[in-house]
Formats: structure tokens, sequence, C-alpha cells
């Protein structure tokens, strides 16, 4: 007798999954001589070093040329240059990234003395105006950016904020924005301010030097940013051993403790309050890196922002790079103008102003204040304040306008976003009915 059965329609039955031996012999055969896709592996070590090597020669030779913070400005052109021939493809070493944010921060600290602390008090008002008005020109321009071009919001506000680069990047995905275009956003605008930040000051200098007056000093032995003394003289004490000690000291345990506290920026910031602390009590010798190793640090601060504009970092934001290009171009002239305004409100030299107030960039601006011999303590301190600003407030800027413009329509899967209705599909497809079969 034969028994017609329908098998029921079910979503939940699983597919029969092919046997191994089926499998193997159903899976496509590479072609005869062709290569499997290269894995980028990082560059080793000696190669990092050659590279060292030849930006702090590059710096030499821009030095002995008179070009404004030659170590900083050298290297970044040879990271630029070797990223975008392909020779590197990934980041600057890990120990020698975490070490020059360290001796940054190190060296920061060693420039906020108890005189320029108190120098800078009476302008601590005018100095808070310029820093709110400053983030507030940037999210400004980061709403006309989302507005008017094929951006989100949090992308864009991540993108413009002034100051805080890498931990900018690393909340980035943590806030629903588009990582690799908030990093290039980032550090386009860094590197901007660090080529333009030494030519104009170096520009306003010379032009206050021919006009009779005196460039600002920063009264502190590392001012210089030159060679130093001698190659042995690589801190500012008189007792190398035990500044050099002193500076492994500070780096080591301000890093340290700023990732145990959750600090923004912890390798820059833990050892500047560390260091900060200890030139504040005073007995602690000289231990800012002067010299070589301050030469050194400029370097690889250089080398780490140059070696990030790799061919396809450029590639992917290539249709969004007029509009990034014209944002900065209002960022930048719009922070001049506030250091403009603030100098003439509070008599401090121009120069010193507008180092103080660049958008960003607060390695590459020390670097220069330091060659340029301006007021370093008044640059650290109005770039420290903005940076902590900015870390701490951006987050919630960030998720302020994620839920005032993406707000959920319904109970259908639709979500508005930037005018726009993305409807969520399924993530499992339902299966199709087999075929009656017929049993005999």
């Amino acid at each position: 007798m034969a028994l017609t059965s329908a098998p029921r329609c079910t979503d939940e039955r699983p597919s029969p999954s092919p046997s191994p031996i089926a499998t193997a012999s159903a899976a496509p055969k590479p072609a005869p001589g062709s290569a499997e896709p290269r894995v980028s592996r990082p560059a080793p070590a000696g190669l990092w070093a050659l590279i060292i090597a030849g930006g702090y020669a590059a710096g030499l030779g821009a030095d002995a040329f008179g070009v404004p913070a030659p170590y900083l400005l050298a290297s970044l052109l040879v990271g630029a240059v070797l990223a975008l021939c392909g020779v590197v493809r990934d980041r600057l070493p890990a120990p020698a990234h975490r070490t020059s944010q360290a001796l940054v921060g190190a060296l920061m600290g060693s420039y906020l003395t108890p005189s320029a602390l108190i120098s800078a008090a009476p302008v601590a008002l005018p100095l808070t105006v310029v820093t709110v008005a400053t983030i507030a020109l940037s999210l400004g321009v980061a709403w006309l950016l989302a507005r008017g071009g094929r951006i989100d919001r949090p992308s864009a506000v991540l993108g413009m904020v002034p100051g805080g680069s890498a931990a900018i990047v690393t909340c980035a995905d943590e806030l629903k924005a588009d990582v690799r275009l908030v990093a290039f956003t980032q550090y386009l605008r860094v590197a901007l301010v660090a080529t333009t930040a030494p030519l104009a000051a170096h520009w306003m200098t010379s032009a206050s030097s021919a006009a009779g007056g005196h460039p600002a000093a920063g009264g502190h032995p590392a001012a210089g940013g030159g060679a130093g003394p001698g190659l042995l003289h690589v801190v500012a004490g008189s007792d190398q051993f035990t500044g050099l000690c002193t500076l492994a000291f500070i780096a080591v345990a301000g890093s340290f403790a700023g990732r145990r506290l959750r600090m923004p920026t912890p390798l820059l910031i833990g050892p500047m309050l560390v260091a900060l602390a200890a030139t504040l009590s005073g007995a602690v010798p000289g231990f800012a890196p002067v010299g070589v190793v301050q030469n050194a640090v400029f370097v690889l601060v250089g080398l780490d922002v140059g070696v990030r504009f790799t061919r396809r970092a450029l590639g992917s934001v290539r249709r969004l790079l007029p509009s990034i290009l014209v944002c900065m171009a209002v960022v930048c002239p719009g922070c001049a103008g506030l250091a403009w305004i603030f100098a003439g409100a509070t008599g401090t030299p121009f120069t010193d102003a507008y180092l103080a107030t660049t958008p960003g960039g607060i390695n590459a601006v020390l670097a220069t204040a330091v060659s340029s011999h301006a007021d370093v303590a008044l640059v650290s301190t109005v770039q420290s304040l903005r940076l902590l600003v900015v870390i701490l407030v951006t987050p919630m800027i960030v998720r302020l306008l994620v839920s005032r413009w993406s707000k959920p329509v319904g109970a259908s899967g639709t979500t508005v976003v930037r005018g726009q209705a993305l409807r969520y599909r399924p993530a499992v497809r339902p299966e199709r009915c087999p075929p009656r079969e017929r049993l005999q």
C-alpha cells in the first residue's frame, strides 16, 4: 500500500551537513602558480631602528639649514614619504611610542614651575574663555561637516575636536563612530598643525625681532632644542646619572599611575602630573631631557604622525578629503583669531598665544615652543587644560547627539538617521519549504 506523506515545513529543521570527503572534493583547488594573499606583517625592529636613525639624520640636516623645529618636521616628512611609498605599513612600535609619550609628559611637567604658574594665574579667566571658544568652534564646524557631507555626526564631532587624538580614536568605536575616518581626520589636523606651527612661530619671532622686540623665552634649560652642551649632557641638571634615574622613575611611575587611575591619555598625563609634583617640590634635581634625548623624542613624535598617512588611509577617505580640508581651513584661522584676541586682551606675545591655542597636536606644539623659545609653561598649561576638557566632555556630547538624532520610530524596526529611514533585516533568513515527497 502506497502512503503519501507531506512533511511539515519548519524553520527550525537544520539542513543536512555535507560529509568531510564531499566538502574536500568540492572545495576549489588553487590554480597552479597562484600565490596566497600575503598577510601584512609588522616591520622588523632593525628596519625601525634605521628609520629612526634616518629621521634623526634628516633633523640634523634640517637644523643645519635653519628649519624651525627641525627634528619634528624632518622626521614627519620622512615618515609620510615611507608610508606613501609602502615601505612602512604599520604604526610606530609600541615601546617607542610609549617612551616618547612618557618623556614628552615629563618634559611638559618640568616647565610648570611655581613661578610659571603664578605668572599664568592673572590670565586664568581669559584662558578658560579661549578654551571654551576653541571647543565650540570645532563643534560648530563638525556640525556643518555632518550636515553638508556624507559623514555621520559622531564621526564628524570626534574627528574635529581639538586635542587628545589617541584617546579620541580609542573611544570612537565605543561611541558608534567610523574609527578609520576619525583617526584620519584627527591625525590630518595634527599633521597640519605640526607643519604650520613651526613655520608660523618662526615667522612671527623673526618679525618681532626685526621690529625691535624680544622673543619670548621659556626660561628653561631645555629651551634651546639644539644639540645641547655635549652628547653626554642629556638632562637639564648637572648630575647626569641622578637626573636620568629621576627621569626614568617619573616616566615609569607616571605611566603606571595614569593607567591605574584611568586618566585620559595616561602615558602623557600621568608622567606630566608626576613631573609637576616633582618640580613643585623643588627637591628633585633637573630631569628634563635635553640635547640628544630631547631631539630623539621629537623624532619619534614626528615619525608617529607621519607613518599614519598610508595610501590605504588616503584612499578610504578620498571623497571626503576636500570637505575635511575646508573645515580645517576654518578651524585653524579661527583659533589664530582667538589667539589674537587673547594676546590683545592680556598683553601676551602673539607667538605664545598662537601656540597655546592651536587646535591640538600638543606634542608637536611643545616641540615648536621649545625650539622657538616661547613661553612653554603657558603653552603647556593651556594645551593640557583643553586636552582634559575635550576628553572628559566629548563622549557626553557624542552620546547626546546620538540620542537626539537617532531615534527609533514605532515598532517596525525603522530608525531615522540624518532624515533617512533604514530598515533592519533579519540576521537569519527562513528556509524554503522542501518539495513534497512520495513514499512508496
